[in-house]
């Protein structure tokens, strides 16, 4: 089967088990011998740190929850596979297309600049720093938990992204002092 037959469809997946489902119809593709119908399926996922108990955790967060998508040359075998056959997936996204006197809701394809912009973000992700996620908020309590001040309670003054720190208000000697802190160095109350 040749490259230009394959395009890119959406596949609805349920919420949560887009990597299982995934999964599953990989092994009926290759349980089934259909490698030549199927070029990628892929679950976009991009990866995010997050601060939780003062260290910096890295995870992954989809794109497109509840999705997957497939580079394919659809069959009805492999449709029927795809609908009937692997658990946690329910099928394409389709539209309604007029056959003879009824309807029929058919597969569609994903365009050419959609699939560009989507890959691009995966190729990117793959080549990039990931971003952290601040839970933090202007006015938070927050308890320093390393360095010099460890065990002082302080509230967010202002949050500094780019440089992963926060600028903590704490009262030392009954004075107000602001003390630049990275995420790392604190924990919410």
């Amino acid at each position: 089967m040749s490259e230009s037959n394959k395009k890119w469809y959406v596949l609805r997946a349920a919420g949560g088990k887009e990597k299982k489902a995934k999964e599953y119809l990989e092994r009926e593709i290759e349980r089934r011998n259909l490698q030549d119908l199927v070029s990628q399926v892929l679950v976009p996922t991009e990866k995010v740190y997050k601060i939780r108990d003062g260290k910096r955790v890295c995870t992954e967060r989809l794109f497109f929850p509840g999705y997957v998508l497939i580079e394919a040359e659809l069959t009805g075998e492999l449709q029927h596979i795809i609908r009937n056959e692997v658990p946690h997936m329910s099928g394409f996204l389709t539209e309604k297309k007029d056959v003879g006197k009824t309807q029929e809701k058919v597969p569609v394809p994903i365009r050419a600049d959609e699939v560009k912009r989507i890959l691009g973000e995966q190729d990117e992700q793959a080549t990039s720093e990931a971003e952290t996620v601040v839970d933090y908020l202007v006015g938070d309590a927050v308890k320093i938990t390393d360095g010099p001040f460890n065990g002082f309670d302080g509230t967010v003054e202002e949050i500094v992204e780019d440089r992963s720190k926060l600028k903590v208000v704490v009262m030392i000697f009954g004075r107000k002092t602001i003390l630049e802190l990275n995420f790392t160095q604190v924990t919410k109350e």
